[in-house]
């Protein structure tokens, strides 16, 4: 079953790039956790360490483009080491501020710098691209297993970091946090061999947001977001509500759970068809499958139908950036997944925020309705981006999405390519 994943690391400097990045995206995954524990504990005021995490999250979405556009320009090696420097040097400013009881704008200052991060997760999946760019199969499995990969570190790493705030010291958490980011981002510069090829000016082409599909993903990413921000604030008032509030992180970790494994068994699927028809199915899924959640009426049922729900989450993180690479030139790769990753921060703030607003108006259990209409929207902008372009594929099949020539063109080589190998193996 797993052959494919096999496959994957046969290439030489794969699996030293994968794990070396590791470390980074389990700091990635703990970062906020570490900073909303560590301030509420040291200044007593949730609100403070909320505003905090809420400001460093906007710079992130802000910035987060602009360096990857750096990385595309210049190369990984040249950028993800400095500006993980910066940033890991202004986590550790606010370690130190929070600790000494420093004025409160000096934690917000101190988080922006730390915000200022490259996108690992990006530089990854780029390194993927550029090696089995010719082998669809193996790019699909490739984002599978990444996407498994963020699951598992978003799971297991806000535990990690509670546990360490908590158990250890305020600070614990985000120092750790710290360590293993410079690390992991140090030891991913360090694979040469593995990095993609800076390319020339005339290569770069437009903007990924004036690729035509990518906005679109973008904004139906917005909305997913807003699902997953929702699920979690309405998800930790309603267990409270219930009293028993522990029991959050464990419906919370089966909802990040089912879409893990869904993740991993995708990967293992030979795909076909337009990469546009299979992302209207997916977020199709993700919208039919959240729908339940407003008929649990107990945790049993709401784990079991967020687990249910987590299965189509993966298939449509893991298509969309099938997409991405389809629409975006190789040039500009990092900038085009760090676009749709932005979209899908921006989303989460959002959501988190309106799903608290419908808990304090409307109560706990109605707070569902939040999660439900986001789907609904994002499913609703999938359709208005991809819709007309999937239909008139049934004649014409480049219309999905309509890359553009260079990228249909490649994407018709790489499959030639594709069969060619499968037929010789």
């Amino acid at each position: 079953m797993f052959s494919s994943y096999r496959r994957l690391f046969a290439v030489p400097g794969a699996a030293a790039f994968t794990l070396a990045a590791l470390p980074a995206r389990m700091a990635i995954s703990m970062f906020g956790v570490s900073v909303v524990i560590m301030v509420a504990s040291l200044r007593d005021s949730y609100a403070l360490a909320g505003s905090v995490s809420a400001a460093g999250l906007a710079v992130t979405a802000l910035l987060a483009p602009w360096i990857a556009r750096w990385v595309d320009r210049y190369g990984q090696s040249r950028v993800v080491v400095p500006t993980a420097l910066f940033s890991a040097s202004g986590a550790a400013a606010l370690v130190i501020c929070a600790g000494a009881g420093a004025p409160a704008w000096t934690l917000f200052a101190a988080n922006i710098v730390a915000a200022a991060n490259p996108n690992v997760g990006a530089m990854v999946r780029a390194r993927w691209v550029a090696l089995h760019r010719d082998r669809p199969d193996l790019l699909h499995t490739a984002n599978a297993l990444e996407q498994t990969i963020d699951e598992l570190c978003f799971m297991t790493g806000p535990v990690i970091a509670a546990l360490l705030c908590t158990a250890v010291a305020p600070q614990a958490g985000l120092t750790v946090t710290i360590v293993l980011f410079v690390t992991g981002s140090v030891a991913l510069a360090a694979q040469r061999r593995t990095e993609p090829a800076v390319h020339g000016v005339r290569e770069r082409g437009r903007s990924p947001l004036r690729q035509r599909g990518v906005p679109e993903i973008v904004v139906t990413f917005l909305f997913t977001g807003a699902v997953f921000g929702s699920v979690e604030v309405v998800t930790v008032a309603y267990a409270e509500s219930l009293g028993h509030p522990s029991a959050a992180g464990v419906i919370l970790g089966l909802f990040a759970g089912g879409s893990a494994v869904a993740g991993l068994a995708f990967g293992t699927l030979r795909v076909r068809g337009a990469a546009a028809a299979r992302f209207l199915m997916c977020v199709a899924a993700m919208a039919v499958l959240i729908q339940p959640v407003l008929l649990a009426g107990n945790l049993w049922a709401l784990a079991a139908v967020l687990f249910v729900a987590g299965l189509a989450t993966a298939p449509t993180m893991i298509t969309s950036m099938t997409l991405v690479h389809e629409l975006v030139p190789p040039a500009r790769i990092n900038e085009g997944m760090t676009l749709t990753v932005t979209g899908l921060l921006i989303g989460v703030s959002a959501g988190a925020s309106i799903g608290g607003w419908a808990v304090e108006t409307a109560g706990a259990r109605e707070g569902y309705v939040t999660p439900a209409v986001a789907a609904g929207l994002a499913l609703a902008a999938a359709l208005i981006g991809f819709g007309p372009a999937v239909l008139r594929s049934r004649r014409t099949p480049a219309a999905v999405a309509n890359p553009g020539p260079a990228v249909a063109d490649g994407a018709r080589e790489g499959a030639e390519a594709s069969a060619r190998r499968d037929a010789a193996e």
